[in-house]
């Protein structure tokens, strides 16, 4: 078995990518295969070196490895032998439309309520007309005759699926300057590098029957490969996941303090009715069923991958995060703040509130008093984290005070924010002095 991830390096990987990689790694590891990533970089117009670079980064980052890669622009002789094959049987023809004639052609179809189907003229054209064509400067893009018949297929997660190629236009496989487009390019690598099953979004359905249509062509069994289709990430309000992808980048989360591990396990079980289970990515796999993802598309929501990465960070030991941590945080530190972030990155600002300045909001009236009567008995260092309850209880004795009135008041003056990690456990983390500048700014210990 083996199965690959074949992005195109003309962007960064957003969530779908990573939900289809996630997907094709976690699956060849369940089934003892191997896994190969392939870069799409035909369209060298498009294509950068940089997010190429970026793509191995992201996938290293989710955990997953692969057993060989290679590069599309190093494999042109394979896809010009392919073309030379299908032309010499005659399923690859030359076309001379402009795109100009091709756009009348199909406002016409739809104005005559026909389907915007490919009508196959250049197929009637002689080789006098071809030539003519030519002297006239005119240069041909090749199509792909597809078969006149039904493609059907056992889909691992759609079930019965089936693509009536008459209502399909015959793909376009090569450009006018020679080059070769995805669709031929994409299936020349999986029979040639012995890909047997193919996993990829629902979008592909269509495409997958034009490209069992072509495999068949160059020689391959009907039943040459296994496919598995998932359904396409709706946003939280049930709109294109599309629409969001800049903002759902792997860099963008990973840089915001969205923990590998969590993301695996919310792609991993997006779409089924397993809840994500927080292991390594090798355990991951043992626990992977493509049978258990629905037909129905899936909503990716944002708030649902916050709570799970909320709750993995919360399990976190010091040296897991030491390295991402503003410099000098410490391993108390971290515990203090750990169940109480959504990201990592959050850390930064908890780190400020606890060792740097702050600017309170504005309180109501009548609480400098009380914040002078909790300077006033304030304990004396050294503190552990029993030195909260001891100042509050005396607190809440001289004033009378209690619940939000005594503690909403100490918690905005000492951290500027209404919520926030335990103050217990971060008053020793702040010291005396710190503490005491807050409550009366200007104070001396």
């Amino acid at each position: 078995m083996k199965l690959r991830f074949a992005p195109s390096p003309t962007g960064m990987l957003h969530v779908g990518n990573a939900r289809l990689a996630i997907a094709n790694a976690l699956f060849a590891a369940r089934n003892g295969g191997t896994f190969q990533l392939r870069i799409d970089d035909t369209d060298t117009g498009r294509s950068k070196e940089s997010h190429v670079e970026a793509i191995r980064t992201d996938l290293n980052w989710l955990g997953i490895s692969w057993g060989e890669t290679f590069r599309q622009t190093e494999r042109l002789d394979r896809y010009a032998a392919a073309i030379e094959k299908l032309k010499a049987t005659g399923r690859l023809y030359p076309c001379f439309e402009s795109e100009h004639e091709l756009a009348a052609k199909r406002e016409t179809q739809i104005r005559q309520r026909r389907a915007p189907v490919y009508d196959r003229a250049m197929l009637k054209m002689t080789p006098e007309q071809r030539r003519q064509a030519e002297a006239n400067g005119k240069v041909p893009y090749w199509r792909f005759r597809l078969s006149d018949r039904i493609i059907q297929w056992r889909d691992l997660v759609m079930g019965n699926c089936q693509v009536k190629l008459p209502s399909v236009s015959d793909p376009v496989l090569v450009r006018t300057d020679g080059t070769v487009l995805y669709t031929l390019a994409s299936v020349v690598d999986d029979l040639e590098t012995g890909i047997t099953h193919i996993i990829r979004g629902e979008d592909h359905v269509t495409n997958t029957g034009v490209q069992i249509d072509i495999a068949e062509a160059l020689g391959a069994h009907p039943d040459h490969f296994r496919f598995a289709h998932l359904p396409l990430l709706l946003d939280e309000n049930g709109g294109k996941l599309s629409k969001r992808f800049d903002a759902m980048s792997l860099r963008t989360l990973r840089q915001d303090g969205v923990e590998a591990e969590a993301l695996v396990a919310y792609l991993a079980r997006l779409g089924s009715s397993d809840d994500p289970v927080l292991v390594p990515f090798d355990e991951q796999a043992k626990l992977y069923d493509i049978s258990h993802i629905s037909k129905s598309a899936a909503r990716f929501d944002t708030r649902q991958l916050l709570g799970l990465n909320h709750k993995l960070l919360g399990q976190l030991p010091f040296t897991a995060v030491a390295d991402r941590l503003p410099e000098d945080a410490t391993e108390d530190f971290w515990h203090a703040i750990r169940t109480n972030i959504d990201m990592l990155s959050e850390a930064k600002l908890w780190f400020t509130v606890v060792y740097g300045d702050i600017v309170p909001p504005a309180e109501e009236e009548g609480t400098d008093a009380f914040l002078k009567e909790a300077a006033a008995l304030l304990p004396a260092e050294p503190w552990d984290t029993t030195t909260w309850k001891t100042w509050t209880a005396a607190l809440k004795e001289k004033t009378g005070k209690s619940g939000k009135a005594l503690f909403l008041p100490l918690r905005l003056a000492l951290t500027g924010e209404e919520h926030g990690p335990e103050l217990r456990d971060l008053l020793p983390l702040m010291g005396r002095t710190r503490v005491l500048s807050r409550l009366v700014p200007g104070s001396a210990a």
